[in-house]
């Protein structure tokens, strides 16, 4: 099965060579690379979030393989899907889902379904296939999508995940795609911003989902963010590091509703 950009001509350059100038002017050269267990990347338009995303990127000690988990922002499909076979294209070639590692993780959880049409419109893990192509190492992924906001359901991804990479013969690197605050006054959103990434900088998965949730931040990819934070407490993970944080403020001046997006490291 072929999955086709959604989004590309809008949230990022829909021809190859101009979306190859547009990635190449976000990612910072000679950063030195991290071997990493986890990221958390945003997945705005690239003129919005793409320079923390490159930031991450740019650190990041490339796997063979990826884990995308993404909300779903569409609500199309299962609570919790995953697709298992096929490949993605976008303006930079195409990239193949990682079938045995993905079925690996579909075997050990109760909640996710083999499902394509959560992925068809979302947005949320495509842009960052177009990073990962640029930096042109061979790679695949598995692309998880998350609906369901329930902590049981992150759990049991999150350890299915964790028990699939534990038995994989290659590296493995799991990324969580989410923006942070919506649409808040510049100093409200950092505030609300900051609440949820101390969670997520002391690798405290429920209480992240808890503060989400009683502090009603709107942090569209928290489920995700959980589920990966808990797969990568699992696989050893004892630390995690602020790469980058900014507000579309920062891009264009009015800071009176923005979106923040933040750019974590997890080791």
């Amino acid at each position: 099965m072929i999955r086709r950009p959604a989004v590309a001509g809008s949230f990022y350059e829909g021809e190859r060579e101009r979306l190859r100038a547009q990635i190449r002017e976000l990612i910072p050269q000679g950063q030195p690379q991290e071997s990493c267990l986890a990221a958390v990347v945003p997945h705005a338009g690239l003129m919005y979030s793409g320079k923390v995303a490159g930031a991450v990127y740019s650190r990041l000690l490339f796997p063979r393989t990826f884990v995308i988990l993404g909300p779903n922002h569409t609500g199309i499909g299962p609570g919790a899907s995953i697709m298992c076979y096929g490949e993605w294209h976008t303006p930079l070639g195409e990239v193949e889902i990682n079938s045995d590692l993905a079925r690996e993780i579909l075997k050990g959880s109760r909640t996710l379904k083999d499902d394509h049409l959560a992925h068809q419109r979302e947005h949320s893990i495509e842009v960052q296939l177009p990073f990962l192509q640029f930096l042109g190492k061979e790679f695949d992924f598995v692309p998880i999508s998350l609906y369901s906001h329930e902590y049981g359901v992150c759990q049991d991804v999150g350890n299915a995940i964790a028990e699939a990479v534990k038995e994989y013969a290659e590296r493995v690197v799991i990324l969580a795609s989410t923006d942070m605050s919506h649409y808040l006054p510049q100093q409200m959103a950092e505030t609300k911003d900051k609440s949820a990434l101390d969670a997520i900088l002391n690798l405290d998965p429920k209480g992240l989902h808890e503060r989400v949730l009683r502090e009603r931040i709107s942090m569209c990819g928290f489920a995700p963010t959980t589920a990966a934070l808990i797969a990568a407490i699992r696989l050893g993970a004892t630390s995690a590091t602020l790469v980058k944080y900014m507000t579309s403020g920062d891009v264009t001046g009015d800071y009176r509703q923005v979106v923040g997006y933040a750019g974590v490291l997890i080791k």
